[in-house]
């Protein structure tokens, strides 16, 4: 790998005679790592070792998630690299509390948060572009969280839609990607001297949004997969200048984590910003990164915000709400349905998070639960139910691993059986987790894989 000059030169002068290490660990394979999913009913992985655990946090480990798995499949597992876990650790979302991930895809973090929050509370993940929240929210429907409202939304509309509405914001910010050079040689290709700065200011025009989104008391945790003083140290100290009410919350860091402290020489000598941390590929088995935890002390004139209103259901028609009360007692008795929580988007069925807020101004790609499709004189469940659900809330269950027979699934293709099932839908698992549907009719199980996800 062939750094740019202009980069070395820099790091030479900035890390002196530890930047030896530093420039040699760049050069050297990086490391692929997982996060095993805890709102799943079975959580040992059918294909991957937990042998290997990284250092900090309860659900990470190192190894290379296979796409085709069972495990990736069935939502049991997450591939993020190893370093990037850490923001994950330092948000300590906590089950109960309102939530966001402002520049949130592909999802490794929120899903990181979503398995802190255990289902309650809610979160709310956003991606300003489409095509990229498109991919956020199948794998926010992939790891099978139900409280999580998917958006795309420019950051400033959403501090006018939600201003102090949060508890905690996490802003994994855009940068120049320095820390990821190795991982992602192209990343190099678009590095120049000047990048660095004019991404920092990128991440200048997005706090001063996100710093209007989170309530008196909340908390901002800040991070880049960057080695640069300007998008990290710098733009912290920018932004305890700019708004005062903020103060840096030490993060801690264990000997043997090989985290390290943030550089306060690097910027404006404040010594605050050593309670920031700095993730170095010489000192850990990861890729680089800077995280922040800042806390938004209460003011005189910021005692307490207006509260939104709540999103309403959709008030459905009786015959409507039949069949989906039906098919839940006779599919999915398990499952608590709240009947005053469902929303519609067109003819889709969603179970809106509790206490919503009202999503009237905001882009919405997935407001809480898909629970499926009313159709002519049915309900049809869709696929994002199977991956949220337990298996034991399901009134029937078939077992693919055991009948050898997932691959013939994912594939799309119809599974004859000579199980005693009824006719009705069949919640089909495999290592003990939800993977889709089928139909029993007549000896077969019709399949209802979704077309796109099949290989």
């Amino acid at each position: 790998m062939e750094l740019p000059q202009a980069f070395i030169d820099k790091y030479q002068d900035l890390l002196k005679s530890a930047s030896g290490p530093f420039f040699a660990a760049l050069q050297e394979p990086g490391q692929k790592g997982f996060r095993i999913n805890p709102l799943k009913a079975q959580t040992k992985p059918q294909d991957l070792s937990l042998a290997d655990k990284v250092t900090y946090g309860d659900w990470g480990y190192y190894g290379q998630v296979d796409g085709k798995g069972v495990d990736h499949v069935s939502g049991l597992v997450y591939s993020q690299e190893p370093s990037a876990q850490f923001v994950g650790e330092v948000a300590q979302a906590q089950p109960g509390e309102r939530v966001l991930d402002l520049a949130a895809a592909p999802g490794g973090k929120s899903t990181h948060l979503a398995s802190q929050m255990q289902g309650r509370g809610i979160l709310f993940t956003n991606e300003i572009f489409f095509s990229r929240a498109k991919i956020l929210s199948e794998n926010i429907e992939r790891f099978g969280v139900q409280n999580a409202v998917v958006t795309s939304m420019d950051s400033k509309d959403l501090a006018k839609a939600l201003p102090g509405y949060f508890d905690k914001v996490l802003l994994d910010a855009p940068c120049s990607g320095e820390g990821m050079f190795r991982k992602d040689h192209d990343a190099i290709q678009y590095w120049s001297e000047g990048y660095p700065t004019e991404c920092a200011m990128r991440s200048h025009e997005i706090l001063e949004s996100a710093v209007q989104l989170i309530r008196p008391g909340g908390t901002l945790i800040y991070s880049t997969c960057t080695f640069a003083p300007e998008e990290d140290e710098q733009t912290i100290a920018w932004l305890l200048e700019t708004y005062p009410e903020f103060e840096i919350e030490a993060i801690e860091r264990s000997a043997e984590s090989g985290i390290a402290a943030g550089r306060p020489e690097w910027a404006n000598d404040n010594a605050d910003l050593a309670k920031t941390a700095r993730l170095w590929p010489q000192d850990l088995a990861g890729e680089g990164h800077f995280v922040a935890r800042l806390v938004k002390r209460v003011t005189d004139e910021e005692e307490s915000v207006k509260e939104p209103k709540l999103q309403k259901g959709t008030k459905l028609a009786p015959a409507d709400l039949t069949l989906i009360e039906d098919f839940f007692q006779e599919n999915v008795p398990g499952f608590d349905l709240a009947i005053d929580r469902l929303k519609t988007f067109g003819d889709r069925v969603f179970l809106l998070p509790a206490d919503c807020p009202d999503l009237g101004k905001i882009k919405v790609l997935r407001a809480g639960l898909c629970l499926g499709t009313l159709k002519k004189n049915r309900f049809e469940p869709d696929h994002a139910l199977a991956l949220a659900i337990q298996p034991s809330q399901a009134a029937q269950v078939y077992d693919l691993t055991a009948h050898e027979e997932f691959k013939t699934y994912v594939h799309g293709d119809v599974i004859n059986t000579k199980e005693p099932l009824a006719k009705g839908f069949v919640l089909m698992t495999a290592n003990g987790n939800g993977v889709g549907w089928a139909k029993f009719v007549n000896g077969q199980l019709k399949n209802f894989f979704p077309k796109g996800l099949r290989f």
